[in-house]
């Protein structure tokens, strides 16, 4: 598998890299799994609209326009591009306060959203940020969308029990409800019930029954014969035909985009972490190439289309490409399908989720939450990494008390600070000579030396500016405690991919250390663009014959320089 998320930015617009080639066989297959996604996605979509704030029929938009740009424009064979819960509870956490939720100025600053998304992923794509995925590390990925989960079922504990439902946080809706708990709608409660056993029985059943598709199908039947509208709250009347095109109609100011911009770019950060992730995965699960940037394009390209027809921001989504990658879907090309399917949706059948019960929806997105809380990956990061357990169980806890917006930033922060503190103390070694031969890493602190006089240290980290004074001080100490007095010490830079200033710096004065204590300072294995970047500076200061290109080699030259002696 290959990507080109590290190479520089050339831009160019890709046509079908997703879908051709082709072979006439599958197309039967891609059929199937495009009805497939279509059946179980529709109602899933419409249940985000629940999350998000917007009319019901947004979520439709979703899988209309900005999912057919995306299976043009990508390289992944395999995301499927649609609303996503994680998204759709931040959209709707940043607009709270900002406009009424499902307001005309709401569902059009939800389209301002998508735009200032796909920007982002523009800027991303246009100066090569693709690696940005790389540093949303699993640890806080699972430990966010487990808080967004419980956020999420926890919202809509309300909507199952028939109630108004109120507050402005998890805890709020939850002290609403318990206060309100006498006016519980037993009828809203046995619809939403009866909606969760049908999806779970299902699912235990097969994951290719669509469960959510035949409660819905159901629920609105018996609303219909049985006019559930006398006894709970229904959608009622649902627009059908196409996506108005144009732009959201809001007063464009500097003042809007400030208060947007933090909401915008917690979503780009979602996008281009769960994308790519889900991207790789089954890229490396078919040993197939794709590029980051170019799905970047596709991603921008996709909320684009979202913004321009009325609907909200979407996402490469786990799920749904898990849907038609277990339905036999190899290539975009079932997501083309799929946007057929949905276009006839709201041509022609938009009409009967009029009946619909809105406990429904609730009961079908408090699923979607509880799937989401990831409990067997947080048992598996305990089990492994018990520190990384409390660095994800943090940004959990902090989205369902604080809020998503902060629970993104706080993840984004400790993925660096756990970047950061890998290189920060670097498990250097000692290397000896082996019993068998060749050399074998012993740790620091023994202070074994590979021969009589001679140290040879490996620098397991590029050398930047945080490992700077451990790279010295352990020099240090090895020169100082060593027994027998040393004559030479080796710096073993195999793993050394780069050496920025304040390291380089370093360098000098550990040259200039040992000089004054008459040791004669090498370094071996240092790889060629380290080497080319660094060449002058370096050489300057240690000198040309400072250089090895094997280790063999410094053992060699020890050896005759000791015999010379």
């Amino acid at each position: 598998m290959t990507t080109d998320e590290h190479k520089p930015a050339r831009f160019r617009v890709p046509l079908l890299q997703g879908v051709l080639p082709i072979n006439s066989s599958q197309i039967p297959g891609e059929i199937i799994a495009g009805i497939t996604l279509a059946a179980l996605a529709i109602p899933e979509v419409m249940g985000y609209t629940k999350i998000a704030g917007t009319p019901v029929i947004t979520g439709l938009y979703t899988m209309l326009i900005p999912m057919f740009l995306f299976a043009i424009f990508c390289s992944s064979r395999h995301l499927v591009v649609g609303a996503d819960s994680a998204t759709a509870t931040i959209l709707a956490a940043g607009l709270a306060g900002i406009a009424a939720t499902g307001s005309d100025e709401y569902l059009a600053l939800a389209g301002v959203l998508a735009f200032m998304a796909a920007g982002f992923l523009f800027l991303a794509r246009f100066i090569g940020l693709g690696f940005m995925a790389d540093f949303m590390s699993r640890t806080v990925l699972i430990g966010f969308l487990s808080g967004v989960g419980i956020q999420v079922a926890l919202g809509e504990i309300s909507g199952m029990l028939g109630l108004k439902g109120g507050g402005h946080g998890t805890l709020a809706k939850i002290w609403d409800d318990l206060q309100n708990i006498e006016q519980v709608n037993f009828h809203a409660l046995a619809v939403a019930l009866g909606v969760l056993v049908i999806i779970v029985a299902s699912r235990r059943i097969s994951h290719r029954i669509p469960g959510a598709l035949i409660a819905v199908v159901g629920a609105i039947i018996f609303s219909w014969a049985f006019d559930f509208a006398d006894h709970m709250h229904v959608l009622g009347v649902v627009p059908s035909g196409l996506p108005h095109i144009g732009l959201p109609e809001v007063d464009w100011s500097w003042e809007l985009v400030q208060k947007l911009v933090p909401t915008a770019f917690a979503m780009f950060v979602v996008i281009l972490a769960q994308s790519a992730a889900t991207s790789r995965a089954y890229a490396a699960r078919y040993n197939e190439g794709f590029s980051a940037n170019t799905d970047l394009t596709g991603l921008g390209l996709a909320n684009i289309g979202a913004g321009l027809s009325g609907t909200f921001v979407v996402n490469g989504s786990p799920t749904k490409t898990q849907m038609v990658d277990s339905a036999g879907g190899r290539t975009q090309l079932s997501l083309l399908f799929t946007a057929f399917i949905v276009l006839l949706v709201l041509l022609f059948l938009t009409a009967p989720l009029a009946y619909m019960p809105e406990a429904v929806l609730s009961a079908v997105v408090f699923l979607i939450g509880v799937e989401l809380i990831d409990l067997k990956g947080m048992h598996s990061i305990l089990a492994w990494r018990p520190s990384e357990f409390w660095v994800a169980l943090v940004t959990l806890l902090m989205v369902v008390f604080v809020g998503v917006e902060a629970g993104i930033i706080l993840a984004i922060v400790l993925s660096l600070i756990d970047h950061t503190r890998r290189g920060y103390r670097p498990k250097n070694a000692l290397l000896v000579p082996g019993k068998s031969g060749g050399l074998r890493a012993r740790p620091v602190a023994g202070s074994a030396q590979a021969l009589p006089g001679l140290i040879i240290y490996r620098f397991t980290h590029s050398m930047y500016y945080a490992n700077a004074q451990q790279l010295a001080q352990e020099v240090t100490e090895l020169v100082n405690g060593a027994q027998p007095r040393l004559r030479w010490f080796c710096i073993d830079a195999s793993a050394v991919d780069d050496i920025d200033y304040s390291a380089a710096k370093t360098l000098r004065s550990i040259h200039a250390m040992l000089k004054e204590k008459n040791i004669h300072l090498v370094i071996a294995q240092i790889p060629e663009d380290v080497r080319e970047e660094n060449h002058h500076a370096l050489r300057k200061a240690f000198g040309k014959h400072a250089y090895y290109d094997t280790l063999e080699e410094v053992l060699d030259a020890y050896r005759r320089q000791k015999d010379s002696r």
